[in-house]
C-alpha cells in the first residue's frame, strides 16, 4: 500500500508547511459526501496518531487514517494550476466514477 506525491505537489506542500510555521506533514483521506459518494480531504497534520499510516515521498510526510487507505491506496497527489484555478488533485486508480461537477467519486 502506498500514496505518492508529484514534485509540484511536494514543493507546494513544503511551501505551505514552511509558511504555516508548524506541522508534521499533510493528512489525506476521504469523507462521505456529494452525488457520487466520496470526496477527497487534504489538511495540515500537526501530529501523527499511533493508528495512522505514514508514507514519506519527496521529503513530505503523507498521513492517512487506515479506514481511508482502502479508497486511496495507489493514488498520487498532484498540484496543478489551470488559469486562475490551482490546487491539489488526486490521481486515483481506484476511482470507478466521478460526478459531473468533479467534487465526488465512487470506487
Amino acid at each position: 500500500m502506498t500514496i505518492t506525491i508529484t514534485n509540484s505537489a511536494a514543493d507546494k506542500a513544503k511551501d505551505f508547511l514552511n509558511n504555516r510555521g508548524s506541522g508534521v506533514g499533510i493528512r489525506v483521506g476521504v469523507k462521505t459526501t456529494g452525488c457520487s459518494g466520496m470526496a477527497y480531504v487534504i489538511e495540515f497534520a500537526d501530529d501523527i496518531s499511533s493508528t495512522d499510516t505514514v508514507f514519506e515521498d519527496k521529503g513530505v510526510k503523507i498521513i492517512v487514517d487506515p479506514k481511508c487507505l482502502l479508497y486511496i491506496d495507489g493514488a498520487e497527489l498532484d498540484f496543478s494550476k489551470e488559469g486562475l484555478n490551482e490546487g491539489f488533485k488526486f490521481i486515483n486508480p481506484n476511482e470507478k466514477a466521478r460526478c459531473g461537477c468533479g467534487e465526488s467519486f465512487s470506487v
